[in-house]
């Protein structure tokens, strides 16, 4: 890697502006603050923190051994780089003043500016408005965590560290205006989105789809397909776990308030998930395959995924139809992925795309009282239209940033450095070196 000293000093000057900016009151409050909320959103905050680690053990596991380091490291860093930008302007993006509907001011909160310990009359009535900020940090984290799936063993840690924050800023932020801030375009359409089918899983999904892309094909990934044997399945069984446990804070928490739709989305969230993992081994074994350990905890991912956007607004025997549904959807598009000269490395846009696409239009067909099964057409129509409008936006603008980045800082590593591994070539660390350590000890 080439010596360069410019994120250090990035980082030294945001350190040094925000050592000496000083901390402005509300601008506006909200109602009194109610512990019961605060108490079940500091817990649901961090359930969601927890699963961007849960996601470095899944991808980790699933990978070649000499690149299990370099995956996990894509996710954990995350948490580092995005809460930094976050504080910095990308909450401000998200839910500053809304600007035509299209984005927020990126004056109204930066540098976490009005930010403090009261509450926010439509954005946190019952918590601190700083409590809100950092629950929707999480969702921020692990967002474009998940696309490095789809480009796992093949990019430069440099420039995927520059994506992060380049599509952190631009797709993502916008996205969350759009749909969750009570201005936004999308939201004001009446497109329901109860904890992120098309903020966090439609855009990573069809932004993974981008990206493998326009990396290509791994070296070796074709005939010889011994040689793409998972590093480590309890790794993927352990990050499977951490990420329903955690899932959770995901979907309940976005009721923003301990209540009964938090609880019902508690309740939707595990039915979906246990759902879509029978769904999935099942039609393997209908098949004539094995049930596999990676077959069921990706299972239990896509009905997670499935469920997020209607997590508080269907039933619970609505919730297990969506996750056995998105589950066979998804297990299809997989096997058929095998046909295609894309490498989505681990299935990135057939289980978060199409499972965060399912899940979008299923809930405009059994949301409560506006769905299609209530004899409202307007949701289900605003979900398609809103379908297009994301998956377009989603899809060309990570393609965009993906050549943006490329032609400042190359984003695949040389044909040497991936023969070598990720965990080698980028880090100078390998599953084998530090057991070697170990054991000269």
């Amino acid at each position: 890697m080439k010596q360069t000293a410019v994120p250090l000093i990035l980082l030294a000057a945001i350190c040094v502006f925000a050592a000496f900016t000083s901390v402005a009151g509300p601008a506006v409050s909200g109602g009194p603050i109610n512990p019961g909320d605060v108490a079940w959103m500091l817990c649901a905050s961090g359930l969601v923190l927890l699963m961007t680690p849960g996601l470095s053990f899944f991808y980790g596991g699933m990978v070649r051994p000499k690149n299990v380091i370099s995956t996990m490291l894509q996710s954990f860093i995350s948490m580092g780089l995005i809460s930094i930008v976050w504080y910095v302007v990308g909450f401000s993006l998200a839910y500053g003043d809304s600007v035509h509907g299209l984005i927020g001011n990126p004056l109204t909160f930066f540098m976490f500016r009005h930010v403090g310990g009261a509450t926010h009359p439509t954005l946190s009535p019952t918590i601190p408005l700083v409590l809100f900020a950092f629950f929707q940090l999480k969702f921020a984290i692990i967002t474009p965590a998940l696309i490095t799936g789809s480009f796992a063993e093949r990019v430069r840690f440099n420039s995927y560290m520059l994506y992060l924050v380049l599509w952190t800023l631009l797709i993502y932020s916008p996205l969350a205006h759009w749909t969750w801030h009570p201005e936004g375009f999308l939201h004001r359409m009446g497109v329901l989105d109860f904890a992120g089918g098309t903020v966090v899983h439609m855009s990573a999904g069809f932004a993974a789809f981008a990206g493998a892309m326009m990396l290509g094909r791994r070296n070796g990934n074709g005939k010889k397909r011994a040689t793409m044997l998972p590093a480590n399945i309890p790794f993927v069984i352990l990050g499977a776990a951490m990420l329903w446990f955690g899932w959770f804070g995901f979907n309940a928490g976005s009721a923003l308030a301990a209540n009964e739709t938090a609880a019902m989305a508690f309740a939707t969230t595990n039915t979906a998930s246990a759902s879509a993992t029978l769904a999935w081994i099942f039609l393997d074994m209908a098949r004539g395959r094995k049930p596999t350990a990676i077959g069921a905890c990706v299972g239990a991912v896509v009905g997670l995924v499935a469920i997020t956007p209607g997590a508080g607004y269907v039933s619970i025997g609505a919730s297990v139809f969506i996750g056995a549904i998105a589950a066979t959807i998804s297990n299809t598009l997989v096997a058929v992925k095998t046909w295609t000269e894309i490498d989505d490395t681990l299935d990135v846009f057939p289980c978060h795309g199409v499972g965060g696409t399912v899940g979008m239009l299923l809930t405009a067909v059994f949301a409560k009282d506006v769905g299609l099964v209530y004899g409202h057409v307007t949701t289900f129509l605003h979900h398609l239209l809103a379908l297009v409008i994301v998956a377009v936006f989603s899809f060309g603008g990570s393609y965009l940033l993906y050549l943006l980045t490329d032609l400042i800082i190359p984003l695949r590593v040389t044909p040497e450095q991936e023969l070598v591994g990720l965990d080698i070539s980028q880090h100078g660390e390998s599953l084998t070196l530090l057991r070697a350590g170990v054991e000269s000890r």
